[in-house]
């Protein structure tokens, strides 16, 4: 009876520090993940930057994908942005940030859209916006600037800031533009999360 006891109390001990043992090494992996709270693109080519901005973009659970060699795709707020980054060895860093709309055909390479785009670049800082491919679609473009390394935090704001912009530039057209103008998805099967 002694050693069925001394064995149940040998097991249990073991049980118990092996348990403990597992959650230490938990929680060095949870540590070990950690979603970076910057990204250092400096020295890298843009390629290669665009690699390493998916990659923390992902860690921080945005929903992401690659857009070509040197884009990524990225849905904020149910908008859909193209993010590149233009890495100057020399000088200051910068990411771009596009999004894309479509002009209804009965107003391709219009006067009125001619103006409208004018007048936005007149008004507005946040983005420059220009006229594309025959004057079919409208791109928006901003940059964030940095050296070497760009926040996190810094980025999510910026990308903010131009949605909000966008979001207030759409506010203001006249009633109806929605069917003129139209975001141009950039990533394919998004779902809402």
């Amino acid at each position: 009876m002694k050693k069925l006891i001394l064995t149940g109390l040998t097991i249990g001990l073991t049980m118990g520090l092996t348990a403990c043992a597992s959650t230490e090494k938990t929680a060095e992996v949870e540590v070990a993940v950690k979603a970076p709270d910057s990204v250092d693109l400096g020295g890298l080519s843009n390629e290669e930057a665009t690699t390493k901005l998916l990659d923390a973009l992902l860690s921080k659970s945005y929903l992401a994908s690659r857009a070509g060699p040197n884009g990524v795709a990225v849905n904020f707020d149910n908008s859909q942005f193209i993010l590149q980054p233009s890495i100057n060895p020399d000088g200051i860093d910068r990411i771009m940030m596009n999004r894309f709309y479509a002009i209804h055909p009965k107003y391709v390479g219009s006067k009125e859209m001619l103006l409208m785009i004018g007048t936005l670049n007149q008004k507005l800082n946040f983005a420059k916006f220009v006229i594309r491919d025959q004057g079919a679609v409208i791109q928006v473009q901003g940059a964030a600037t940095f050296v070497d390394t760009i926040t996190m935090e810094e980025l999510r704001r910026f990308i903010l800031w131009t949605d909000e912009g966008l979001r207030q530039v759409g506010e203001s057209l006249p009633k109806g533009a929605e069917d003129v103008i139209k975001p141009i998805p950039v990533m394919q099967n998004i779902q809402s999360i």
